[in-house]
């Protein structure tokens, strides 16, 4: 019997712990998100920030600029909350205008206050080995997911589909820390579902690839990071959930798997790095 993934109910889970913790601070951490533009998802995502920010106890604060916004202000601003005493985290909203150099922006956060994990030296800390401040959100909320299933990582083939800074290289390196043998694919990767079917755990993450069940080995962990609308405006996964489900141990739904661990993940990072301020 295939048992699910539910991202929804850990994440309540892990919210409840951190509103209790943060309940015994007299002095609350503060998250700063920083939005440029008006990307509708963008907005909805930072919303969604701030409102379970605030639920917990924790100051939300959301600096909005205008598409045209100059680089050199951008970075200004980040400077200046760096040096903030009371601002704990610092996310700058992706993606950024053509004009802005992402790079420049997110190498410009103190890694101190790297709530995404996304800078230089967090990212540098992590593929050595290391402890970073914090960990990446969405790499860290899916380790976290299969923790609580108790699905073991140490010596398992893990096949990860997409390369980006953001989820499949962090996870990658996450994954090998935990002793499991990785293999990353990609657009260019030639015979994907001769690879994808030697995985004992397939996660997708690139947003419109449809990873079907004759992609995968009988009894496979599957986790769906991906997430879109298809041609009938309904919200989905990289995964044919349907089809895939049935063949599989663990699976993921979208929506309601790893988006849900993403946002707790957010606030579990503001919340270490203001004990980490606090020691």
């Amino acid at each position: 019997m295939t048992i699910i993934l539910d991202g929804k109910s850990l994440r309540n889970k892990i919210l409840s712990e951190l509103k209790n913790k943060l309940d015994k601070f007299e002095k609350k951490p503060t998250l700063v998100v920083i939005l440029v533009g008006e990307n509708p998802a963008s907005k909805i995502y930072v919303n969604n920030k701030k409102k379970t920010a605030e639920s917990l106890g924790i100051n939300s604060i959301v600096i909005n600029y205008p598409d045209n916004i100059e680089e050199n202000i951008l970075l200004t601003k980040i400077e200046e909350l760096n040096k903030a005493p009371d601002i704990t985290a610092i996310l700058v909203q992706l993606p950024l205008p053509k004009h802005i150099d992402k790079s420049k922006i997110i190498n410009t956060i103190s890694p101190q206050k790297d709530v995404d994990g996304f800078t230089p030296y967090n990212f540098g800390r992590l593929f050595e080995g290391e402890e970073p401040f914090v960990y990446p959100c969405t790499p860290k909320g899916i380790i976290r997911l299969l923790d609580e299933y108790k699905i073991p990582l140490e010596g398992q083939h893990a096949v990860i589909v997409g390369r980006s800074n953001i989820v499949g290289k962090p996870l990658s390196q996450m994954l090998l820390n935990r002793n499991a043998t990785v293999t990353i694919c990609h657009s260019r990767t030639k015979n994907l579902a001769e690879i994808t079917k030697t995985a004992d755990i397939l996660i997708s993450a690139v947003g419109g690839k449809i990873i079907g069940k004759n992609m995968l080995k009988s009894n496979c962990v599957v986790v769906d990071v991906g997430i879109f609308k298809d041609e009938n405006g309904k919200t989905r996964g990289d995964i044919d959930f349907k089809n895939v489900a049935p063949v599989a141990s663990y699976i993921s739904p979208v929506p309601g798997g790893v988006g849900p661990m993403t946002i707790a993940m957010l606030m579990s990072n503001t919340v270490e790095l203001f004990e980490k301020t606090i020691k």
